[in-house]
């Protein structure tokens, strides 16, 4: 008898590990997950230990297939390997000993605000969305890693030796997971290399003008190869683990995982996760459109010659983490998952708004000078309007970049598929379905950017032949939200949302004293 063949998926996040075993119907039949520390050693800085970052996924993939062999099945079974992982986030390491050379500086960290201002002023600097389809912040890995050149000393140094490795995490776990220098696996996918500013977003390519702009000599770092999302052999294979052996084929930044989790093949179609932060793609096809309306052009995914895509998307810094912030900051809740209970114990927000930008608004505003304000405060305030108008934080910036992906697009979108911690809650999605207008589309099973990692994986060594093959999986068990409130009443929320964006605007500003 053939037994079953499954596939792994390492989901590398903002703020946990996990691995994921998936079957050929991609259902989840194995999960281990582990949080990890985060630092933040100053106002505005996010960072992570790399090493660590390395340790959580072995131990995630342990852990699982040990629950996976529990179930009778073997470890021999997991045929290939897929990697997800949280994008921007610049890790730095000597490549002839394989250490990092810092804590990786993660894609919320607004340290390099200042630079990216005197950046702003150099020529040549308003060119650079239409090459690589980002506008200049401190949210791609451009600006981190100018910062580490700066200001530290370790990596400094081994750039002047020519011995600096570059890479976002995705390129950082495939050289370790690969034995490190021995083997020296340097290799990322175009999903990823799109959000570095160094990769020109036409040819999939380093840009020499674009690293001549930002004064990189590519003689003294070297990137990380860009290779295809599924590919049999680019990515190697584990050489740790109780999957020692087992081929690393697929690859995708979480976004783009996400995407291809909820089968956005085709241009059109468009997803929303709601994780730490949120984040929403919306395929436009296999050529580019460079946004005018504050949205960034990226890769969704390259599957080879005539399945490659590109999306407009959407980033915003703050969703989930402004749920953690008010459990661990106010002591509201004592859980995430209890947020929609305080909220739904009141109708409304009671006139508040709450602008959780708490390191700068992402798109469509990109305001780096923002900061978390709540306009509306009265007597009559309770802890449930609090918890309501920070969910709906989440809807209106959803609503406003949809509305930016409609003028870029030429086309109203129609449905928006979700995924993500967030979405479990009714609540939260009939709330985005009243403000845009349109129906929202939950899976049953929602580990949407795992499976599109699985997905990627399996289809570089067969386990599906073609994206025709996967157009049954997960479709069992999904929720749609319809909008329950009219189209004049949803103008009116959003307007008093844009009134609340605009007086947020420079907080960061000193305030002259005569």
């Amino acid at each position: 008898m053939i037994r079953p063949s499954f596939v792994g998926a390492i989901d590398q996040g903002t703020t946990s590990s996990r691995f994921l075993v998936f079957n050929q119907k991609g259902d989840m039949v194995a999960t281990h997950q582990l949080e990890f520390q985060q630092h933040y050693p100053h106002s505005g800085w996010h960072e992570q230990d790399p090493e660590e970052l390395v340790r959580s996924v072995e131990i995630c993939v342990n852990g699982c297939v040990e629950e996976f062999e529990n179930q009778g099945h073997t470890r021999e079974q997991i045929v290939a390997v897929g990697i997800t992982n949280q994008r921007e986030t610049t890790v730095v390491w000597d490549k002839t000993t394989g250490k990092a050379l810092h804590n990786a500086i993660v894609w919320t960290d607004a340290r390099s605000q200042e630079l990216v201002r005197k950046l702003k002023h150099r020529i040549g600097s308003g060119e650079l969305n239409s090459r690589c389809g980002l506008p200049l912040s401190t949210y791609p890995s451009a600006s981190k890693l100018l910062w580490l050149l700066e200001n530290a000393p370790a990596v400094k140094e081994a750039y002047e030796r020519g011995t600096l490795a570059f890479g976002t995490v995705d390129s950082w776990l495939v050289y370790k997971l690969n034995g490190g220098p021995a083997r020296n696996i340097h290799v990322t996918d175009p999903s990823n290399a799109s959000r570095t500013m160094f990769m020109n977003i036409e040819t999939l390519e380093y840009d020499d003008d674009l690293l001549d702009w930002f004064r990189i000599d590519r003689n003294k770092v070297t990137l990380p190869k860009i290779v295809r999302s599924s590919d049999p052999q680019a990515y190697g294979s584990l050489t740790t683990t109780h999957l020692k052996g087992v081929r690393i084929t697929g690859c995708l930044g979480d976004q783009s995982a996400a995407l291809v989790g909820q089968k956005g093949f085709s241009a059109g179609l468009a997803k929303n996760t709601y994780g730490t932060g949120c984040f929403l793609l919306y395929n436009v096809g296999s050529k580019p459109v460079i946004s005018k309306h504050g949205l960034l052009t990226t890769v969704a995914f390259d599957f080879g010659e005539g399945k490659r895509m590109y999306a407009l998307e959407g980033s915003i810094a703050t969703a989930g983490s402004s749920v953690m912030f008010l459990v661990n900051n106010f002591g509201f809740i004592d859980s995430p998952s209890k947020l929609s209970v305080l909220a739904e114990e009141v109708e409304d927000s009671g006139g508040c708004t709450f602008v959780t930008a708490f390191s700068g608004l992402f798109a469509p505003y990109w305001i780096d000078d923002a900061r978390g304000t709540i306009f509306g405060i009265t007597a009559y305030t309770k802890r449930g309007h609090i918890a309501r108008a920070t969910l709906e934080a989440t809807c209106f910036q959803t609503q406003a970049i949809l509305k930016a992906m409609e003028k870029d697009s030429g086309k109203p979108l129609t449905e928006l598929r979700v995924d993500g911690g967030m979405c479990a809650s009714d609540l939260i999605m009939q709330t985005q379905s009243d403000f845009i207008g349109f129906p929202v589309n939950r899976p049953g099973m929602r580990e949407t950017t795992a499976l599109g990692a699985a997905m990627a994986a399996g289809l570089a060594v067969g386990v599906w032949k073609s994206f025709e093959d996967l157009k049954d999986v997960n479709n069992e068990g999904r929720t749609i939200f319809r909008p329950q409130i009219s189209e004049k009443e949803a103008r009116k929320k959003f307007a008093r949302w844009e009134k609340a964006v605009d007086m947020s605007r420079g907080w960061l500003n000193e305030v002259e004293v005569q």
